[in-house]
């Protein structure tokens, strides 16, 4: 998040849809790269309970989360599968590529 603000001015990607989703599951595979990328979702317990929202303060309004995730152990970011299109939890220190919005 803080290499897309500070290098390109904008956010990791918030998605507020499915047809949004399988765009950027799109433009995510014409990188031939193998790891999925960061997109903008974060997971983490918000008084007393887990929640997910978007780093740019955006609604939480649609969410494609692969099965058993997002997972509730500790705050974790979120990856977008370029292979299945379904979101996956991701402890946060993890290099990948990303998509940033701006």
């Amino acid at each position: 998040q803080r290499y897309c603000q500070d290098t390109y001015r904008g956010q990791l990607a918030s998605v507020h849809s499915s047809a949004r989703n399988q765009e950027l599951q799109k433009l995510a595979r014409t990188y031939n790269t193998f790891l999925s990328p960061w997109i903008g979702a974060v997971t983490s317990c918000r008084t007393g309970k887990w929640e997910s929202h978007w780093e740019d303060s955006s609604p939480w309004n649609y969410a494609n989360w692969a099965p058993t995730q997002p997972l509730h152990i500790v705050t974790t970011c979120t990856t977008l599968s370029i292979r299945d299109g379904l979101w996956r939890s991701r402890f946060c220190l993890q290099l990948r590529p990303f998509i940033c919005q701006y």
